[in-house]
């Protein structure tokens, strides 16, 4: 098994680093310059950066936003949000990109997974699921998938949709809870762990850390091999650092 990734994320609005509970009441959690330099020099494995109303706003992403950041850090740099055209990838690869992640416009249009694995190779393709958990008896996917920052569903199994970005060629599977996110609750297990069950990609797990014992579960119960956080980075109730040794104390392998 590859070492377990530690990913801080940096949800951009209006340039700034934001961050919310379940996709909602944003609050301003700093400039994401000086926050992205700092995780770099903190050790994190990689680096997230969400554009996260840009297809709200049915805008492209902010490529001097992305490059300003792309600048000050040394890490794998994963960009998402907006992202709907191989013109699109090809804009950001060109600025220094080494992943992006596509989450609605893959649902949208699947065949951009297949175009831009063919195009760039699937270890720079992420499709980022978010989902949400129906109640049993519902009607509805237990796992459900939602789009557009959340704000819409399309009646698709989260299991499924992850199974169909994997064969198509998708690199890895950026998978967050919307019910989870910003909660500081932990992670939602059974939704990662039913993802990383039925596909053989790396799966990213994301919402709701709270303690260096969430990120354990993610790993250990939830079998993700990265895990990814906001809130608890950002407003510093956790370290980077501190999650690495926890976790090697608990005989998971981090890098260095």
């Amino acid at each position: 098994m590859k070492n377990i990734r530690i990913i801080p994320c940096l949800d951009i609005k209006n340039g700034r680093v934001v961050k919310g509970i379940n996709f909602t009441h944003l609050k301003d959690a700093g400039d994401p310059v000086e926050t992205a330099r700092a995780y770099s020099m903190a050790g994190a494995d990689e680096l997230v950066f969400l554009d996260i109303l840009a297809t709200a706003e049915n805008r492209k992403t902010r490529l001097e936003w992305v490059k300003n950041v792309r600048d000050v850090v040394d890490v794998p740099f994963t960009v998402g949000g907006g992202i709907s055209s191989i013109d699109d990838i090809e804009a950001l690869k060109a600025i220094g990109v080494d992943k992006v992640s596509i989450n609605t416009a893959a649902v949208k249009n699947p065949s951009l997974i297949q175009e831009a694995a063919l195009r760039f190779g699937s270890s720079s393709l992420v499709v980022a699921i978010d989902g949400r958990k129906n109640p049993l008896g519902s009607g509805l996917p237990r796992l459900e998938v939602v789009i557009t920052s959340g704000e819409d569903t399309v009646g698709l199994d989260v299991v499924s949709w992850a199974c169909e970005a994997a064969s198509l060629g998708a690199g890895e599977i950026l998978l967050t809870s919307k019910d989870a996110d910003g909660t500081r609750d932990g992670y939602d297990i059974e939704m990662t762990r039913a993802v990383a069950d039925a596909v053989t990609i790396p799966v990213i797990a994301s919402g709701g850390a709270g303690t260096v014992e969430h990120m354990y579960e993610a790993v250990v119960l939830g079998k993700a091999s990265a895990v990814l956080a906001a809130s608890v980075f950002h407003f510093g109730i956790i370290g980077v650092g501190e999650v690495k040794q926890y976790l090697k104390e608990k005989g998971i392998a981090v890098n260095d």
